[in-house]
């Protein structure tokens, strides 16, 4: 009777002991997928990778574009240079967009709507932010005046300093249009009212500074 005690002790500690080690494993049953090609998709997609894909290099579904393509739409968003700096992309990127009057005008708008507030309307860094946080530089004094077009883009997609990016504010385009009014900051010259500001004033039957 004894006997049969100690070997119903025995067994139902040994039967503890592997409960605990079964639910104190880290290991987890995924248990099997019913019909897996409704979850998996056969022909390869860039944004699922199930196994090593043997056609691409590295065995991976998603690529790099070739260098130097953009994709319809996306001008400028992908920035290929050397190094990912604002002094390197001063030298490699340059103004894709035709200077003219176009642009420019309709590259003041933007500068007014997203940049005057801290750059000031004649890009002295005196607009309303930059008076009452001060160090905003005027972009026709010392080196600022001599940034190159690619400089100042690289600037406004990634942002610099205290300056935060705007690349998610305004497209690659628009960005481009900013620079191009930038530069001509950059040259002391003094703009004319915004094209949006004019066409609200002139709608209002009322002058500014009025």
């Amino acid at each position: 009777m004894k006997g049969l005690l100690n070997l119903g002790i025995k067994a139902s500690a040994v039967l503890f002991t592997g409960a605990m080690l079964v639910a104190c494993s880290n290991e987890k049953d995924p248990g099997l997928e019913f019909a897996p090609d409704m979850y998996h998709s056969i022909p390869l997609d860039p944004y699922s990778q199930v196994k090593e894909n043997l056609y691409n290099p590295g065995g991976m579904n998603m690529r790099e574009p070739v260098q130097g393509t953009v994709a319809r739409g996306k001008m400028g968003y992908n920035m290929y240079l050397s190094k990912d700096e604002a002094e390197v992309a001063g030298v490699e990127l340059k103004n894709p967009l035709e200077y003219n009057d176009q642009h420019l005008a309709e590259g003041q708008v933007l500068y007014t709507r997203f940049c005057a507030s801290c750059h000031g309307d004649q890009g002295d860094g005196q607009g309303l932010v930059g008076q009452k946080f001060k160090g905003v530089p005027s972009y026709s004094a010392g080196r600022v005046a001599e940034l190159p077009a690619g400089h100042i883009y690289h600037v406004i997609t990634n942002g610099r300093g205290r300056m935060m990016p705007h690349g998610s504010q305004v497209n690659p385009t628009e960005r481009w249009k900013i620079v191009m009014y930038v530069q001509q900051l950059q040259g002391g010259e003094a703009p004319a009212p915004a094209a949006d500001e004019t066409e609200t004033t002139e709608e209002s039957g009322t002058t500014p500074n009025n």
